[in-house]
């Protein structure tokens, strides 16, 4: 793939504004969602899937039911008609099959218009401009509220085989910022390097993580970050996670990178929810590229993790 990373202009793509993901067991995804993590159930147009609610979009995050867990789309938000149009030209330019989605398609999104393709890493990637809103109040399990607007709906995690081919579809055709990198196996380790790359398009620190992994099966991803305004809720969150009987990947910690203090809990399907608060904004006038030696300052103890389904060999 050429280099097209000179010179850069601020990324098209504004936001992660949402995902879509099946399971097969949409009853425990509600218990973890809206009674554990306090999220706000709402209506849609498959009768049995899940909508969830975290501000004046109708549903940031969509839990439809099917036979496996998997990603079913990743929502980018651009600003508007001209930007999807630079981003179809920009994708089709670098060889990827790009369709539009249909009029039943977008308002089942409760957007005006979007386009899909799938990125290097088999993620079905959807990028969309035009949300439709919903002005009533918010009512959320923890008088919290979730920090979105412009950092959108938070930062996701993606496993893949093809991790360079992977970044650089990102950087160079998207237009995604690095924002730093961590090396697996600690700075030790043996062999050729390999990292997690983190990657930015607005102030939060990361929106998007690529992480090398040994397959690009389902489910397709390794976790959804959601963001709220105060350590209490994390607090309250972590509670009723632990008296529902999910399963906790790591403990609460603080971040090197971004400074988000968060826990994990292991979500239906193999991958993990991180939920946290009080996470850093990059100024991108003075920001530079940065490699982190430890995931954290102090707990997220994975001890008691169990192994992720995007790192599991298959049969």
């Amino acid at each position: 793939m050429e280099r097209t990373t000179m010179n850069r202009q601020p990324p098209v793509i504004r936001s992660l504004g949402y995902l879509r993901v099946q399971t097969a067991d949409v009853p425990r995804w509600r218990d973890l969602t809206v009674d554990a993590l306090g999220m706000q159930e709402t209506t849609g147009p498959h009768a049995d899937g899940l909508y969830l609610r975290v501000d004046e979009r109708e549903a940031r995050l969509v839990v439809l039911p099917g036979s496996d867990d998997r990603v079913l789309g990743v929502g980018w938000e651009v600003r508007d008609q001209y930007g999807l149009a630079e981003v179809e030209r920009t994708v089709e330019a670098a060889g990827i099959s790009v369709r539009r989605l249909s009029l039943e398609e977008c308002e089942e999104r409760r957007i005006e218009a979007a386009i899909g393709f799938t990125d290097p890493a088999g993620t079905p990637v959807e990028v969309f401009f035009g949300p439709v809103l919903d002005h009533s109040p918010l009512r959320t399990a923890h008088g919290q509220r979730f920090v979105t607007g412009e950092q959108g709906l938070g930062h996701i995690v993606l496993p893949t085989p093809r991790q360079q081919e992977t970044v650089d579809f990102y950087c160079d055709v998207l237009g995604f910022l690095p924002r730093g990198a961590m090396k697996l196996g600690g700075p030790g380790a043996e062999g050729p390097p390999r990292r997690i790359r983190f990657l930015g398009i607005n102030q939060r620190h990361h929106t998007l993580a690529v992480c090398p992994a040994p397959h690009a099966d389902p489910p397709g991803m390794v976790h959804l970050m959601v963001e709220v305004d105060s350590l209490d809720a994390v607090g309250r969150a972590l509670d009723k996670v632990n008296a529902a009987g999910f399963s906790l990947s790591s403990t609460l910690g603080r971040h090197t990178n971004d400074k988000m203090v968060s826990f994990y809990v292991r979500a239906p399907g193999g991958w993990d929810i991180e939920y946290g608060t009080e996470g850093m904004r990059v100024d991108e006038t003075y920001y530079t590229a940065e490699e982190i030696t430890a995931d954290s300052y102090w707990g997220h103890d994975w001890s008691g993790s169990e192994p992720l389904a995007a790192f599991s060999m298959k049969a």
